[in-house]
């Protein structure tokens, strides 16, 4: 059996790919932000929800980041690398416990991940008024609150499903 500290880094390393690969795999441009509305969220969600805030910070925001990067928005990666990882923590911070000890969606773990998703579209719409201006931050608010609804839409059934796994809880 594994140690504790190489599962944790085990963990840490397949979430926050699972979040790279995901957020790469399905995703819309948009050209006035130079951005993309993506379902890369839903594996920050399942993270956070599994393993807890400290895993949610680290696989949202390296994961997201790193998405960034290698799909050329080198322009958002440091702005992610904070939206997503805070993301992963709220969510983490505050529907974690409560998911672990019940393994049911239950009222308190969908409000966490509907503050987490909500601080992501608030987050991106400060980043994008500060690099892009306001009117291009309003284009991508809509796509935004979209991505963290669907996001929310297939976190929740599929961490569900995946809270047995002794290995990611």
């Amino acid at each position: 059996m594994k140690s504790a500290p190489a599962r944790r880094l085990t963990q840490a390393a397949l979430f926050t790919a699972l979040v790279t690969v995901v957020t790469m795999a399905i995703n819309v441009p948009v050209p006035a932000t130079q951005g993309i509305i993506n379902v890369g969220d839903s594996m920050i969600f399942i993270a956070a929800l599994l393993a807890g805030p400290r895993l949610g910070l680290l696989a949202g925001g390296i994961g997201s980041a790193l998405a960034n990067l290698l799909l050329g928005m080198s322009v958002w990666a440091p702005w992610t690398l904070i939206i997503k990882g805070l993301e992963g923590y709220i969510v983490g911070s505050l529907g974690h416990r409560t998911f672990r000890s019940s393994g049911k969606v239950t009222p308190p773990v969908v409000a966490a991940v509907v503050i987490g998703g909500l601080w992501m579209v608030l987050g991106y719409f400060l980043a994008g008024s500060f690099l892009f201006g306001y009117r291009a931050a309003m284009v991508e608010f809509p796509g935004n609150l979209v991505q963290a609804g669907g996001s929310a839409l297939i976190a929740l059934p599929l961490a569900h499903a995946l809270r047995r796994i002794e290995f990611l809880s």
